[in-house]
């Protein structure tokens, strides 16, 4: 298994996309998640078909894993990643979900939901780490693909700014949590809120973390 510094040491490019393009796949989606360890909010993942212009890896050289870029970078390359796309689309499961099925599953779900949005509907896709038994279509999984493939890098920005979106309004709705600071994963302010607060409908009830806490 390749480490994570030795995929890094590359920027993500459009190699994996041409090479299914030229073995007859026309629609190749890059497809990625966001949210999957967090203890509370839902897990978007989002799908995004790139045409495969010679200029396009030009216009977004700056899209990335979407976790080695600041906030301010990833706004910059959202707007540039809808302009630029011939498709994408966001998928989403809920806390409730997550709870039912188990993280894995709720994160296929919301893989699913972003593919079945797509205007386009691809006949290949690229994955971020899972394989999605549920659809037919023909994909290549493998480990860091948001730091190798150009369209799940550009998935991973859309799927982490869109859950960022969806945290600051749960931040509002559910105020002291801090949502809106750290979207929801275990820093010590979140663990402090949940001790103070108790659980609130956001959390994840089946995460230990979670779990751990008795509801006021």
């Amino acid at each position: 298994m390749a480490k994570r510094a030795s995929s890094s040491a590359r920027r993500p490019s459009l190699d994996y996309e041409h090479a299914l393009h030229q073995a007859g796949y026309r629609w190749v989606a890059g497809v990625d998640e966001a949210g999957r360890g967090a203890w509370a909010g839902p897990v978007v993942a989002a799908a995004v078909l790139l045409p495969l212009h010679p200029n396009v890896s030009d216009s977004l050289s700056a899209v990335n894993d979407s976790k080695r870029l600041s906030p301010a970078q990833r706004a910059v390359c959202r707007q540039v990643i809808l302009h630029t796309a011939l498709a994408w689309a966001v998928g989403s499961a809920a806390p409730e979900e997550i709870d039912t099925v188990g993280i894995v599953a709720a994160t296929r779900l919301a893989m699913q939901r972003a593919i079945a949005g797509l205007s386009v509907q691809p006949d290949a896709l690229l994955i971020d780490a899972l394989k999605l038994p549920d659809v037919p279509i023909l994909q290549r999984a493998f480990n860091f693909a948001d730091s190798i493939s150009l369209s799940v890098a550009a998935a991973s920005i859309l799927a982490k700014t869109e859950r960022d979106r969806l945290m600051q309004q749960l931040d509002a709705v559910h105020p002291g949590y801090g949502f809106a600071q750290h979207k929801g994963y275990g820093t010590r302010a979140h663990q402090h809120a949940l001790r103070a607060l108790g659980v609130s409908p956001a959390h994840r009830r089946s995460f230990r973390p979670v779990a751990e806490i008795e509801p006021k």
